[in-house]
């Protein structure tokens, strides 16, 4: 959910357990569900330009069929970002396409690594929030038959028909 009222949600990040009798159920034994919630903030991926005091080009022949023109003139491009040391080669015909060529790559790359940190740091987070999902790390119960919903971080209860209302 997002915008307004959104945080409010931040509260039921844990372990929640929900106990039912079934219709179906004849013996009237209690079914136990457990479900594990986290809560996580969105991050919109956007791509930022790579400084040029960052980037150093090196030019080089190309290798290849191509006769007297490829022997001739340098086209391929290095590209080498300074601060990771990640380097992309281009090989064709064009200096200043491969170069830019070269800088798309290169970002592209550099965005990879950060998504992977991003997505690392979302995964520690999830974990951190959802615990073992064990019966210890529970936040709330809900027991349908007594009609009743205990926060366990609280220790308060309400009528579950009420909490479902959103009376509570």
């Amino acid at each position: 959910m997002r915008g307004e009222g959104a945080e409010s949600y931040r509260r039921e990040a844990g372990g929640h357990r929900w106990q039912r009798i079934p219709p179906t159920e004849r013996r009237g034994r209690v079914h136990t569900s457990t479900v594990t919630v986290a809560v996580l903030d969105v991050t919109e991926a956007e791509a930022s330009p790579i400084p040029a005091r960052d980037v150093e080009f090196s030019t080089a022949r190309g290798s290849g069929p191509g006769g007297q023109h490829r022997n001739k003139t340098e086209t391929c491009v290095t590209a080498v970002h300074l601060p990771t040391g990640i380097s992309v080669r281009i090989d064709g015909r064009s200096q200043w396409q491969n170069k830019k060529l070269a800088l798309a790559v290169l970002a592209g790359r550099l965005s990879e690594i950060d998504r992977g940190r991003s997505s690392r740091a979302a995964n520690d987070d999830r974990r951190r929030q959802i615990g073992s999902g064990e019966r210890g790390d529970k936040v709330r119960t809900y027991r349908v038959r007594d009609d009743l919903v205990t926060d366990h971080r609280t220790g308060e209860r309400w009528r579950l028909s009420a909490w479902q209302r959103g009376e509570v």
